[in-house]
């Protein structure tokens, strides 16, 4: 049965996330480059939206959320064919359209988190391909291995809202996009700050709002799991800036805006897949260690390594959401404030299971993002010519500019 409660409450939700990508992650992402390149990323990320919705339908939700193989789905579903207007989603109360749509913009805003790693460097129609073979080979089969019934979820593995579905599929693609691409002219010693900080400040608010939807929804019913996974987001995310803001102003006595805001976005990234399982008291110990977790990543990835992920898509949602998913076996536990775990199941052992579900999601997208960069770069082409990189992307691109004065 279709109940009217929970389907307004997942109607709402999906709006939230999708609230996320359009405008939240493209403002945050876009204050974050220079003037030259604004609209690149506004444009990247309003493209990849509308390919990855069409995507979705063609056969990207009915092979992650349709029929009963370990590793994909089947088709069955696809273009929504067969499936009446009043579908009952499985193992639900909504519609099965509003599932779909929900599940739709975790997809969307998967592969657009990745532009941060690449910006202000690489091809347009690079991104469009690489993006939507991305979603077909790294995103769908995770989102079944663990959401869709797969070998994942049938092992045991702990991931309410996308710890690995999302953050870990995208910053360890991100990483290997990054590396393969080369870094920017002038990294690490000459890069250029950031043009608009007060956007990237609106658009990490929107996201902050916006995730309330990505957690709070993935109760996927109107209720106390509800109130709780939005209640365990809000703190993490709020202690993560603190311990950002902290470690800025005992480091270099000047705490920033970019860096407070970076640490609120880590913290959402890090209780994520913890939310629907932990109490408060958990979301405040993994905000703290999120937040210094994926300060401390930021550094080693750019400066140790010398690698461009240029807006710390890796160290900020590779490394949280990873750090969520093992503090989930941990703090799920009753006796820790959880939900508790599956009977039988002892905090060491759910670890294994969440360590499994890290070292699978880490190797395969590590793995099937370089043959897509691989295919991509033999396509399209990877990276703008020198010219373009030194004039933006902008005007060069798209024919436009994102301020005439």
């Amino acid at each position: 049965m279709i109940d009217a409660g929970n389907t307004a409450w997942l109607i709402t939700a999906t709006a939230l996330v999708l609230f996320m990508t359009l405008p939240g992650l493209a403002l945050f992402y876009g204050g974050l480059v220079r003037a030259e390149n604004l609209l690149s990323v506004l444009m990247q990320c309003f493209a990849i939206a509308c390919l990855v919705s069409v995507a979705w339908l063609a056969g990207g939700y009915s092979l992650a959320f349709n029929g009963t193989g370990a590793f994909i789905g089947d088709l069955h579903k696809a273009l929504l064919l067969g499936v009446p207007r009043d579908a009952v989603a499985p193992n639900t109360t909504l519609p099965e359209t509003v599932f779909f749509m929900f599940q739709m913009t975790f997809a969307i805003i998967t592969p657009a988190l990745m532009i941060g790693a690449f910006v202000e460097r690489m091809r347009f129609g690079a991104v469009l391909l690489f993006s939507l073979l991305w979603l077909f080979l790294v995103y769908v089969p995770v989102a079944h291995w663990i959401w869709g019934g797969g070998w994942l979820a049938q092992r045991g593995v702990l991931d309410f809202a996308g710890g690995l579905v999302v953050h870990l599929t995208a910053g360890i693609s991100a990483l290997v996009l990054a590396i393969m691409l080369g870094s920017r002219t002038g990294f690490p010693d000459d890069v250029k700050p950031p043009h608009a900080p007060w956007m990237t400040m609106a658009g990490a608010c929107m996201l902050w709002v916006g995730w309330f939807g990505f957690n709070a929804g993935s109760a996927l019913k109107a209720g106390a799991d509800a109130g709780m996974a939005m209640t365990v987001t809000h703190i993490s995310a709020a202690t993560a800036a603190l311990v950002w803001i902290l470690i800025e102003w005992v480091k270099f006595g000047k705490p920033s805006m970019i860096g407070a805001v970076t640490g609120a976005v880590a913290g959402l990234a890090s209780i994520t897949p913890a939310s629907g399982y932990v109490g408060p008291g958990a979301a405040l110990i993994i905000g703290i260690a999120g937040g210094a977790i994926c300060y401390v990543m930021v550094g080693v990835v750019k400066r140790r390594f010398r690698i461009d992920d240029s807006l710390d898509v890796f160290a900020v949602h590779g490394m949280g959401g990873a750090t969520g998913i093992l503090l989930t076996a941990f703090f799920a536990d009753a006796a820790l404030g959880g939900v508790g775990l599956a009977e039988g199941r002892s905090m060491s052992g759910q670890a294994v299971i969440q360590l499994t579900g890290i070292a699978a999601t880490l190797l395969w997208s590590l793995l099937v993002s370089f043959v897509i960069v691989k295919v991509v770069h033999a396509v399209t082409g990877l990276r703008v010519s020198a010219e373009t990189e030194e004039q933006g992307l902008d005007l060069r691109l798209h024919g436009e500019r994102g301020y005439n004065m």
